[in-house]
This record gives structure tokens, sequence and C-alpha cells, in this order.
């Protein structure tokens, strides 16, 4: 085992290491998006409403976010190695129990446990990059870590609509055994051992920031549906009540499980600004796309799928090539430049006529990507060294927490738009995207601010 302390990992030890954490983060990755797709066959097989069937999704969600910085805070303590396989394990368990899941409430309680483990993957990935990679090299393993993240989005929807065509839902858990079990075998004997804080494990403050993001993340989901908007409300409220309770109290701790400490490091609260307007810009165009895609030009819902691709793609080409650069260059204005392509790329989809070609839409989506991609890498290098290294668990828990963040209010702003909308989705799109425009034009100007050197 390598000896903690040391500036990365040998070559080969290296990308062993590596190769477990990716196989990892892209079940994580995968599991939060193809149950998408099966929704509607798992609703019918299980003979549960449609509308309890998205528990199945929102149990994971609130799961996965919740429990982010806890075990980022408990990473610190107890090591980050440790943490990551103990999520790998349980994430490789539970899908074998979402598998063989008699009924709704079973595969619910399953999804928990295995957003309970996505956590322990996400919540450490960042900071196990800053002691498997030399401080020469770190940007491209925060590339590499993008590249994982953008090649399993883009490969969600496909390997869920390939494995559906040939099997049962169930085979979208199952083929989750072979990769953990491989994981958690190369992980165990590479994965670095790190420090550990004596710092104790604050479990009301676990509690109160469970309750206050899962919370939000009921009430951002409800706010597009009319019927549930005054639920929503209420919970939002509640969100803001509690939220203002934790932070209180986390502002009384010396190591707080909510690391205001670090966002008193103007280089990270930026980036945190930075990557929120980022995720929530992206996710706003990705939601409200396909109605355009579908409804506005008439595609079905394979074409509309296949159409999609080109942004996905263009990020994992950028992602590793701006980590390289982000070694070379200042990231903040790397940042910046490519929040600024990505909402120039945006700006053009929202410009879009319904005559317009596949070439149209294509380029359009591939400059996006390709902005996201270039800013993507070099701001989370800069979440991550900002912050002291024994700290590094709580910067990666933060970094993770603000892509939940973004996407979610992503999300809900779509959900609102086309909601107040008269003309419904068709109406709401344009107005929609230039939303998407202002937050990621407000991230660049977040990420320029930002003085780091490399």
């Amino acid at each position: 085992m390598k000896p903690v302390g040391t500036d990365g990992l040998p070559q080969r030890e290296r990308s062993l290491a590596f190769s477990a954490m990716a196989l990892a983060m892209a079940m994580a990755v995968l599991d939060g998006a193809i149950v998408n797709v099966a929704l509607p066959v798992i609703a019918r097989d299980l003979k549960v409403p449609a509308s309890d069937a998205i528990f199945v999704v929102n149990a994971y969600q609130i799961a996965v976010t919740a429990a982010l910085l806890p075990l980022a805070t408990l990473g610190e303590s107890l090591g980050y190695r440790r943490i990551y396989l103990a999520g790998l394990a349980a994430f490789t368990a539970a899908s074998l129990a979402c598998a063989v899941a008699p009924d709704l409430a079973s595969l619910i309680v399953a999804r928990i446990v295995q957003g309970l483990g996505a956590a322990g993957i996400m919540s450490v990935n960042t900071a196990l990059v800053r002691f498997i990679y030399p401080n020469r090299l770190l940007g491209r393993g925060v590339g590499n870590v993008a590249l994982v993240v953008a090649i399993a989005s883009a490969a969600g929807p496909t390997l869920a609509a390939a494995v559906l065509t040939v099997a049962d839902w169930p085979w979208l858990f199952l083929v989750n055994l072979p990769v953990g079990l491989v994981a958690l075998a190369v992980g165990a004997r590479t994965l670095p051992q790190t420090q550990r804080s004596a710092a104790r494990f604050d479990l009301a403050s676990a509690g109160l920031n469970a309750l206050t993001v899962g919370l939000l993340i009921v009430g951002l989901d409800g706010l597009g549906d009319p019927n549930r908007r005054p639920l929503a409300l209420a919970g939002l409220a509640a969100a803001f009540v509690v939220g203002t309770v934790f932070v209180r109290s986390q502002l009384r701790l010396s190591r707080p499980l909510l690391p205001l400490d670090l966002l008193r490091v103007p280089a990270f609260a930026l980036s945190m600004v930075s990557s929120v307007c980022a995720f929530a810009a992206q996710m706003t165009a990705y939601v409200a796309l396909p109605f355009y895609f579908h409804d506005g030009l008439g595609l079905s819902v394979a074409q509309t799928g296949f159409l999609m691709t080109p942004w996905p793609l263009a990020i994992a080409v950028a992602a590793p090539l701006s980590g390289r650069l982000a070694d070379r260059y200042p990231p903040g204005l790397l940042g910046a430049l490519g929040l600024l392509l990505l909402a120039s790329g945006i700006a053009a989809l929202a410009l879009l006529t319904r005559e317009a070609t596949t070439l149209d839409i294509g380029w359009r989506l591939t400059l996006a990507g390709l902005g996201f991609g270039l800013f993507q890498s070099p701001n989370n290098k800069i979440i991550i060294t900002s912050a002291p290294r024994d700290r590094s668990g709580g910067a990666s828990g933060m970094q993770s927490s603000a892509r939940l963040v973004g996407q979610s209010l992503g999300a809900a702003l779509v959900a609102v738009a086309f909601g107040l909308s008269a003309g419904g989705p068709s109406g709401a799109f344009a107005p929609t995207l230039w939303c998407a425009v202002a937050l990621a034009l407000g991230g660049a100007l977040a990420s320029g601010l930002r003085r780091t050197r490399p």
C-alpha cells in the first residue's frame, strides 16, 4: 500500500486505482439515469400508478444528495478509501436487492440503500484523485473523472433501451453485480490509504442536512405541477427554516459538516457558484430540448435521443483536454471561457426555427457540449486544490452537492416555465433557454473572478 503523504501513486498502481474508481463512478451515474427509461415498464409489472413509480427515481436522488456531505465528513475521519469501498459494496448489494424486489415498497427501500452507496462513491471520488495523481497531473486526473461521467451520462438512455429490448427491467440492476465486484477487488488492492482527522461525526448535523436536502428536492420537484404547487411551496418554506437552523448550528463548530470555513476561501466559493450555475444551465437545456424535438419538430423518441448525443460526446472530447490545459494555464480563465461557449451554444439553440435541419441543431449542441467540457475539469481542480489537503473530503462533497443542486434547480426551472406558459412547452421553449443562457453567463462571471494559478 502506498505510504500516506507521498505525491500520488506510481504509474501502474495509479492506472489500476483510477480504473476501479471509473467503474464505480460509471455505475453510480448510470443508475441515476437509466431507471427513468424503465419507469413505465416498472409501473406495469408492479401494478402501480405511474405517479407512484416516480418515487423509484426520487428516492435515489434524495438519498444521494442528503448523504453526500455526511459521508464526505466521515471520509475525513475514517479515510476516503474506506468510505469509497463501503459505498461501492452497499451499491452493489443494493443492486441485487433492486433486481429481486417483489413490490414497489421493497424497490424504493433498495433504491434508498443504493443511493447511500452511490453517495459514498461520489462524496470522496475527487478527494481520492488528489491522492492518486501527483500534483503536476492533478488536472489530468480531474479531467479523466469528467470524461467517465460524460460517457456514462451519454450512454445511459441508450444502454437502458438496449437492455430492455432483450431482457426485463431487473437486468438494469443485475448488470451492476459483475462490474461492482471487479471494482471492489481492484480498489481494495490499489486505492491509497489517506490521513484521518480526529474529528467526531456529528449525527445531529447529519440529520439537519438530510432534512434540509429532502425538503428542498421534494419542493423543487413539485413546482411544475399546479396541483402539487401549494405543497411544494410549503416544502420549500420548511427547507428554508430547517436550512437556516442547520447553517446557524454549523457556524458554531470548528469542523462543521457543511464546510462553511471553505466558503471563506474566495476561489472555493466562486467555484461553487460557477458549478451550480453551469449544471443548472445544462440541465435546463437538457430537459427543455427533448420537448422541442418531439413536439416542435415531430421527431420520435429514438430520433430525439440520437439528436441529443452530440452534447455529451463533445463533453467527453473536451473534458480530458481541458484537464491537461488546467495543469498549464489559469483554471479560472479556462472555466470562464468554457461557460461563455456554453452560453453561446444555448443561445444559438434558443434561436432555432421549425425549419432547422439536423446539421443546424448538431453544431449548436456540439458547441454547448464543448463549452461545458472545457469548464468542468478546471473548475473541479480549483475546488479540490483550494481546500487544505486534510479537508479534501469536504471539498469533494461540496463539489458533488453543487452538481446535484444545480441539476435540481435546472429541472425545476423548466417545470415552472412549462407550467406557467399559456402555450405549454412550445411557448416556453425559447424563454427557458434564455434563462439557461443567463445562468451560464453568471457562472462565467464568477469563474473569471477567481485568482488562481496552475
